[in-house]
């Protein structure tokens, strides 16, 4: 996933649905996408709509059904459309067998009763990450596996560091990392590149560093909260970040640090091939924590969600083309198709890290990182994920300290989740 995106809140979302269905806008599949009446084929939805019938990716979906004795029927949608079809289709009895969902969608869709739980759907989820699988939990109840996942890092610029004399190992807290702006910033560069915009991308970028301070999304005004705001708003006030980071999305982050004129960028996976094509050399570090050591960050990529079936006798094959998906020879796969989804479990990290060393700080990341309904926050997220960005926004800006953003924050988050 390269742009996170929240889950709607399950009313907001059927009345999406709604609407795609008045207006058929949303989708080009056939009414019948999500029906399984014949038992050699099974259908799959997923959210890639920029892999055709003839990717490496479609083939793979199809190799698991062949390997399973069934023809699978691919429909893509586009993340949000998918969503809201996927809600559609369970009130219409027509929910397809398999979904991949952005993980936060996940406990949207568990939320209406849609989704069977990998207990019931018998699917042994031991080998993932439990900080990935997180993602998927609601009320203890696993409702997906991830197929991978992707996440946040600073990128830098190595002929900037050299030419300011700042060595990268040297960055492992707060305090170096902003003597390191300090000294990129002195010596005539920018500094770094961050996306403030106020959406979920926002948030997304916010959160490694208001986990890093220690703060909790159920009470967004802790003073650990506001010391990770200050920091932003410090990085502001001392010129060692641009003021377009109030409006900047993370495809215009990576714009900008693509200029060379950025000593650093926070970015994600997705931008490895990128990074590696530049016009000046680029390396990785992993997001720092307040006091040291790595950042929590937030997961981004899908989870396979088998919805329920009147047959359940279906699950068997079904339960067959998931395991085909993720074992690691196919976690590996669908890492390198996606450039990059790091693997859940820990012989798919292996694996990958054997072929390509150059991506394990990457699996660093992604083994300290944080699904973002974690902590049973299910449909809360997106609300409480919305008055952050809006408090991220208001300090940015400047029409509110951090301690009177956050405050305000989490006033609307009580309000918009009691």
């Amino acid at each position: 996933m390269k742009r996170p995106e929240s889950p709607l809140r399950t009313a907001a979302t059927f009345a999406a649905v709604a609407v795609c269905a008045a207006t058929a806008a949303c989708s080009s599949s056939s009414d019948d996408a999500g029906t399984t009446e014949s038992s050699d084929t099974y259908t799959w939805w997923d959210p890639y709509p920029q892999h055709d019938d003839t990717s490496e990716w479609a083939q793979r979906v199809a190799a698991c059904g062949d390997e399973a004795g069934v023809t699978i029927e691919r429909t893509a949608y586009d993340t949000t459309a998918l969503t809201n079809q996927a809600l559609l289709s369970a009130q219409e009895g027509t929910a397809p067998d398999i979904i991949l969902l952005d993980n936060p969608a996940v406990s949207t869709l568990a939320d209406t009763g849609m989704l069977t739980t990998m207990d019931e759907f018998g699917l042994d989820t031991t080998a993932m990450d439990e900080n990935l699988l997180a993602a998927g939990v609601v009320d203890g109840e696993a409702y997906g596996v991830p197929i991978g996942a992707n996440t946040l890092a600073i990128y830098y610029n190595q002929d900037i560091l050299a030419d300011a004399g700042v060595d990268p190992a040297a960055i492992t807290d707060w305090a170096s990392l902003t003597a390191a702006l300090e000294s990129v910033t002195a010596a005539g560069h920018k500094g770094i590149t961050f996306a403030g915009i106020g959406t979920e991308e926002g948030s997304f970028q916010f959160l490694p560093w208001f986990w890093g301070a220690g703060a909790d999304l159920r009470q967004l005004d802790s003073p650990e909260a506001v010391e990770a705001l200050e920091l932003w708003t410090g990085w502001l006030d001392e010129e060692y970040a641009p003021n377009s980071v109030i409006t900047n999305s993370q495809n215009t982050v990576w714009e900008e640090f693509l200029t060379g004129t950025f000593a650093f960028a926070e970015n994600g996976t997705w931008q490895v091939n990128s990074a590696a094509e530049a016009d000046f050399p680029t390396g990785v570090i992993a997001l720092p924590a307040r006091d040291g050591g790595v950042a929590p960050t937030p997961t981004g990529g899908e989870f396979i969600t088998a919805p329920v079936q009147n047959d359940t006798g279906r699950y068997e094959v079904t339960t067959q083309i998931v395991e085909c998906m993720t074992t690691p020879e196919g976690l590996v796969e669908t890492a390198t198709t996606f450039a990059y989804y790091i693997p859940p479990t820990q012989e798919g990290q292996e694996a990958l890290v054997a072929d390509q060393a150059e991506l394990e700080p990457w699996v660093d990341a992604v083994r300290n990182a944080k699904g973002r309904t974690s902590d049973d926050l299910g449909t809360d997220y997106p609300l409480i994920s919305e008055a952050l960005w809006t408090a991220v926004q208001n300090a940015l800006s400047g029409a509110m300290s951090a301690d009177e953003a956050l405050q305000q924050a989490q006033a609307d988050a009580d309000a918009a989740t009691s």
